[in-house]
């Protein structure tokens, strides 16, 4: 049985070459040319268009500023929260672990024209 060995997508002067090869074709043509694709769960390909454009980027020379690490948390906080169709307003986990919270803790709520302020009770 042969083994399937993932081809790695092209960078640097060979993914520049590629593009200026394949120029005036379609965008995701040419980005699964140059190996930026992906099998989804259940089998389809997916064009990897934002590590293709990143990659071509960084071929061309642009640096960009390393994302902060976020610590496995995976979202970054918004600071902006939604009513529930329940009508209640949820305060996620992220926020009451910067905020230094534990279970228990008590707020007074000032309502505002179109803001909710928390104060914490202490």
């Amino acid at each position: 049985m042969a083994s399937k060995t993932k081809k790695q997508p092209l960078i640097g002067q060979a993914l520049q070459d590629k593009v200026k090869e394949m120029q005036g074709a379609d965008k995701k043509d040419i980005a699964k040319a140059c190996g930026y694709i992906s099998k989804t769960k259940n089998g389809q390909e997916r064009i990897n268009l934002m590590a293709f454009y990143g990659a071509l980027l960084e071929a061309e020379g642009v640096e960009f500023e390393a994302a902060p690490d976020k610590g496995g948390r995976g979202r970054e906080a918004s600071y902006k929260a939604s009513v529930h169709k329940n009508g209640n307003l949820l305060i996620g986990a992220v926020y009451t672990k910067e905020m230094g919270l534990e279970p228990g803790d008590e707020f007074t709520l000032k309502l505002g024209k179109r803001s909710i302020a928390l104060t914490r009770v202490d």
